[in-house]
């Protein structure tokens, strides 16, 4: 773990994972914070201010939010929320799956489905895409970032995600970005650049696969603020691996899609996944196939368990749908009660596609 994360807990029995004594906020959040300041940078109107030493972040936070305006500790994001509970599995090597069946002219569908994650590796399924020949050099995957010899924890999730979708959708075009590295590990300010640079060009589904608990259960005004910012969007986060009912963010917004994980013959919650009210839909999470990385043991495929890769089962059948209809009509399709069933406290059932 980065040593500038810190694990904070203004609520006791509810931790959150920050990165030490930075506050993100607004313009007029930023001149209210001034006293308490002592470096700041700004990007498309976020501004990240470090903090002098000792002050609390999060009182601080909660002050400048009871003035009127946003602001946040800088969370931490997790691919798999590993300090949380932990991941279902780690990947394992899988033999060679048929390539999603697609019409051509593929590249040509109106359906854009943003994957914010970890990057994404070429692949044999889409190596010939125009959206991958657009993207490969500024979302690529890094196996062992840190040069240790060993695959990094959680690389190789973006590229399992982008399969998982195209098997549900495979002729929606891709626009993968990366917020995770190789470990899983993103945070609230790479999380608000990436939603900045979608705004010009909203994509029809955004599936984020990551998310984290807050310092106070409640979700990041900015967070929220900038994915309203996304036109139309139909948006997709995983429910997190928590087992627990506690919100899990930007899951629990009420205008996204937060899936959980149901076993592999999908009928139960998957015993990882998180579960409760906020929860809209389910889908498969445990022993998926899918792309992955050519790396020592593995041969472009894996299998892996997760609510990250349930999310984007259930962005792939959005996607589907969304070919036909806008993405808020494409949502109320998939996720119609007369069309499957309901799971208490997990929502619409979404089969996994095939």
């Amino acid at each position: 773990m980065d040593t500038d994360i810190i694990r904070v807990e203004p609520v006791p029995g509810s931790p959150a994972l920050i990165r030490a004594g930075q506050l993100l906020t607004d313009a007029p959040g930023m001149e209210a914070s001034a006293r308490w300041t002592a470096a700041v940078s700004e990007a498309d109107g976020i501004f990240r201010l470090r903090l002098s030493p000792g002050v609390d972040v999060c009182d601080l936070a909660a002050t400048v939010r009871e003035r009127g305006h946003r602001a946040s500790p800088n969370h931490i994001l997790m691919g798999q929320p590993l300090f949380f509970g932990g991941p279902a599995s780690r990947p394992f090597p899988a033999p060679p799956l048929p390539a999603p069946a697609c019409a051509p002219p593929a590249d040509e569908s109106p359906v854009t489905v943003a994957v914010l994650d970890t990057g994404v590796a070429e692949h044999p399924w889409w190596r010939e895409s125009l959206w991958f020949a657009e993207r490969r050099t500024e979302a690529a995957e890094t196996p062992d970032a840190d040069r240790d010899g060993v695959l990094d924890a959680q690389a190789g999730h973006g590229t399992f995600v982008a399969g998982l979708v195209l098997r549900a959708a495979p002729q929606a075009r891709l626009h993968p970005l990366q917020v995770l590295d190789g470990h899983g590990v993103g945070d609230e300010s790479g999380l608000l650049r990436a939603l900045t640079r979608l705004r010009d060009d909203p994509p029809q589904v955004l599936n984020l696969s990551f998310g984290c608990h807050t310092f106070d259960d409640r979700p990041s005004p900015l967070v929220e603020a900038a994915l309203d910012g996304l036109s139309g969007a139909a948006v997709v986060a995983c429910a997190g691996n928590t087992a627990s009912d506690r919100p899990f963010w930007p899951a629990a917004l009420p205008d996204v899609v937060a899936v959980g994980a149901l076993d592999a013959a999908q009928q139960e919650r998957a015993p990882f996944s998180a579960h409760g009210p906020w929860v809209d839909a389910c889908a498969r999470g445990e022993w998926l196939t899918s792309a992955f990385l050519e790396y020592g043991t593995f041969r472009g495929y894996a299998r892996w368990s997760g609510t990250s890769f349930a999310a984007a089962v259930v962005s792939g059948a959005v996607a589907a749908a969304a070919r036909d209809m806008s993405p808020r009509e494409a949502v109320a399709h998939v996720l119609d009660p007369r069309r499957t069933r309901k799971i208490p406290d997990l929502g619409t059932l979404v089969p996994l596609a095939g």
